[in-house]
């Protein structure tokens, strides 16, 4: 459809306003004027509507920015969709999403010694020595005699004793040089309590032949922490949690993120325990507001950078700059080990973990930078105890997370041809997952993924630290359709039960969005599935817009969000948030996409009135006590009504431009610092005031107990995969697809080895369930494909395949560590 369908560019309802004056000046009065101190925010990309003329957008047929705005209908007069993201978020009807803002705030008013003894003998020869025989002609004889033969005999022996010395001291030299500076960078790092040792929890481990100086191996509050790169920080953590890491026992799972928190090693009771979280974005899948230097370094190009794609092909054109390698410097630095220490500090316990499907491959022209977010190929010496060459960057993730006693949540964000069309997909454009000639072969793939990553995850050495698995993030449900989406996720929970071997329990939670449906449409979707969490994405910001004071907003979380969640938490099982911010407009550099201005100040494309200026939402070195009062307020009642959340996002990067945070109502570690966001998660229990709460437990299938993954043949038959047809390209068996025969590129796994030892700390094998052999999908030789990025209106190829060749799953399996 056009981008001049201006039918699409629907006002929207003015956002909440509760200000006692109710005079018109002081309902559009902006939030009060910040104080001189005060950093971060998340970007969105469009669905094929709600585009302003073409000639000031993108090309025709392009997806919308991520954080969608105006309404969709199906036609003039038919209410239907409406998208309204950020990691975004649709409005649906009758929903929470389509819900009048202003109604709905109106509703609710070794202890080791180190010292070392010496005990070194009285008289090594004795305390006498042997008397010499007397001296008698005889003896002067033999006296002669040794005079003349003896020299040469002790000669030759010195002679052969110091070739014999000098050989052994150059041998200890060549081994000792290496072996020294490795553990003695090691005993530095661990005597200002970055090193630990323990029992093994998750796997078995080996035991050093060469006796160690014996190391710190947790740590509390107050602890130094020495980093790979030789930094140091404090560990600070006011709640009793504690790091726990030891090099000869790297999958021991004792550390503990806060004392109300279960150790890694212990139980986390879903619907009991509370998930509280937040999002590691914008790091191995970038995004333009998230890490906006990255962006503006190349926005004068021909083709300015917009998406990962973009900026692949502009990183990879600046060989001055060091090529495509420019992406691994920003893994490196964007987040840390401190990051780690710090989340488990804030207070909260999971960390939502945003990757591409490039961390395992790419193919045919795909310009990203493939494997290195997961892992880049090991490098270990015979000396080398625990390479940190051979562990980037989910690995070290893992490594982290489990010091630091914090669980991960993995969320596939961006699939081959992209699942949404918006920027985080990988490639800005258009839906190619499940749409368009292409749709099922890219499908194909994405299970693949799928099924890579859960063999690796199920494995018992990290099972314990990526708790969840988030397989897609935001799928356009408008586009690809329910019911297609809803067999691709039963496929989905079969492969990653499968991956995780016989019995129930075993494996991930599978967390499953929510397509921008209303969260009551998937109640039961896979009914008695074992562990499934339901990923809402609820944001205010994308779409009326108004001046109204932050302080308006202090309940609109509880009356927008709180029933709709008590109600999912019954009727679905464990329902979370996967994303949400303290955004109230959608003011911010980059936040709606590259150069695509904003709806608060009348700039994004389409008929959006100007309602004021951005810079007092963005301007947070000068907010005042009162604005950050209000945000506070608004963070508590956010994390109340969804009960279990990640936060969008941890952490946002300064502009190349003006050297700071652009979009600080996204940032959670600027909140913390400039004090907006509470020091102490706790304090949003009961802030709503819910009259009638979902009360636990949940159900006993719903958490791996009794019943769990007892599927009536019903469900399994209606959610059959693959779909007869796709809502966009037709019938599966007119489309391209591939056959199961290609070797599998299973992820790799990190190499530990004790100091002073050969033996090789067991570690996984990337492969949880030996039995699952299939191999990944491929082309088929004699049939046609297009561009997995193709635009999906376009005609599958005829015929498919030449000589009538049969596409079927030929069984040739191929498992590689690579």
């Amino acid at each position: 459809m056009s981008n001049n369908d201006q039918s699409r560019n629907i006002p929207y309802d003015p956002l909440p306003l509760t200000n006692d004056d109710t005079s018109t000046n002081a309902l559009y009065n902006a939030p009060p004027s910040p104080e001189p101190r005060l950093s971060a925010f998340h970007t969105p990309q469009l669905a094929p509507t709600d585009l302003g003329p073409d000639d000031h957008v993108f090309a025709a047929g392009a997806a919308q920015p991520r954080f969608l705005g105006a309404a969709l209908y199906d036609g003039p007069g038919t209410p239907g969709l409406r998208d309204s993201f950020a990691s975004s978020n649709h409005t649906f009807q009758s929903s929470e999403y389509n819900s009048s803002i202003y109604a709905l705030n109106a509703q609710g008013s070794g202890r080791f010694d180190g010292s070392y003894r010496d005990d070194p003998q009285e008289n090594f020869y004795g305390e006498h020595g042997v008397p010499m025989s007397p001296v008698t002609s005889s003896g002067r004889v033999l006296e002669k005699k040794r005079a003349t033969y003896a020299p040469p005999k002790a000669k030759s022996r010195r002679i052969i004793i110091l070739v014999a010395v000098v050989i052994l001291i150059v041998i200890a030299i060549a081994v000792f040089i290496p072996i020294y500076f490795v553990i003695s960078k090691r005993s530095s790092r661990a005597t200002d309590g970055s090193q630990p040792s323990s029992e093994s929890e998750a796997g078995p481990s080996a035991t050093s032949t060469v006796p160690k100086q014996k190391v710190a191996v947790t740590g509390g509050d107050g602890s130094l922490i020495t980093m790979e790169d030789g930094t140091t920080f404090t560990y600070r953590n006011p709640f009793g949690g504690f790091w726990y890491w030891d090099e000869n026992d790297p999958f021991n799972n004792g550390a503990k993120a806060q004392s109300w928190t279960p150790a890694l090693n212990e139980t986390f009771n879903y619907g009991i325990d509370k998930i509280r979280g937040v999002n590691f974005g914008g790091w191995l899948n970038t995004e333009p507001f998230i890490s906006p230097a990255l962006y503006e370094k190349y926005l004068n190009n021909s083709t300015p950078a917009v998406d990962e794609w973009t900026l692949s092909l502009a990183m990879a054109a600046d060989t001055a700059s060091g090529g495509l390698n420019q992406l691994e410097t920003h893994y490196k630095t964007f987040i840390t080990e401190q990051d780690f220490a710090e989340v488990a500090g804030a207070g909260l316990n999971f960390i939502r973990i945003p990757i591409g499907y490039w961390a395992i491959e790419v193919r045919q022209g795909e310009p990203f930078l493939p494997k290195v977010s997961w892992t880049c190929v090991s490098f270990v010496t015979m000396f080398v105890i625990d390479s940190e060459f051979a562990r980037r960057y989910f690995l070290k993730a893992i490594k982290w997370a489990r010091k630091y006693g914090l669980r991960i949540n993995l969320d596939l964000h961006a699939l081959p041809g992209s699942q949404n069309g918006w920027n985080h997909s990988g490639r800005l454009g258009t839906v190619g997952f499940l749409n368009g000639p292409m749709g099922y072969a890219n499908a194909q793939r994405s299970l693949d993924y799928i099924r890579i990553i859960a063999e690796f995850i199920s494995q018992p050495q990290y099972k314990d630290v990526v708790a969840i698995f988030g397989i897609v993030n935001e799928p356009q449900g408008s586009t690809i359709g329910q019911d297609v989406l809803s067999k691709f996720y039963m496929e989905a929970y079969s492969i990653i039960r499968s991956a995780g071997g016989t019995g129930q329990g075993n494996g991930p939670y599978i967390s499953l969005h929510d397509a921008f449906f209303p969260r009551s449409s998937w109640a039961n979707v896979i009914p008695n599935a074992d562990r499934l969490t339901l990923d809402s994405h609820p944001y205010l910001c994308f779409n009326g817009q108004s001046s109204a004071p932050m302080s308006s907003y202090a309940t609109t979380p509880c009356t927008t969000w709180g029933g709709v969640v008590n109600t999912s938490m019954s009727a679905f099982g464990l329902t979370n948030a996967g994303e949400f911010s303290n955004a109230v407009t959608d003011c911010g550099l980059f936040l709606n996409g590259v150069n695509l201005g904003t709806r608060y100040e009348g700039t994004y494309p389409g008929n959006w009135p100007v309602v004021g200026d951005c810079s007092v939402w963005t301007d947070w070195q000068n907010y005042d006590s009162a604005t950050k009062q209000a945000i506070h307020q608004f963070a508590l009642a956010s994390m109340d009504a969804l009960q279990n959340y990640f936060f969008w996002t941890w952490k946002i990067g300064n502009s190349s431009v003006s050297g700071k945070v652009e979009t600080p109502a996204w940032s959670y570690q600027l909140g913390l610092q400039n004090g907006w966001m509470p020091t102490d998660p706790r304090q949003a229990t009961g802030v709503c005031g819910n009259s009638n709460p979902w009360t636990p437990p949940l159900l006993s299938w719903q958490t791996g107990g009794a019943g769990a993954g007892e599927i009536p043949p019903s469900a399994t038959s209606s959610l059959a995969w693959p779909p007869a047809t796709l809502s966009t390209g037709g019938a599966i068996s007119s489309l391209p697809s591939y056959t199961p025969t290609g070797p599998i590129p299973t992820l790799p796994v990190p190499t530990f080895s004790a100091a002073g030892s050969t033996s090789v700390i067991n570690a996984g094998s990337g492969w949880q369930n030996p039995s699952d052999t299939q191999g990944v999908n491929v082309p088929i030789p004699t049939c046609t494909y297009l561009d997995p990025w193709v635009d999906p209106g376009t005609a599958p190829p005829s015929p498919l395949c030449a000589g009538g060749a049969v596409r079927r799953a030929m069984s040739q399996p191929m498992i590689t560590l690579s």
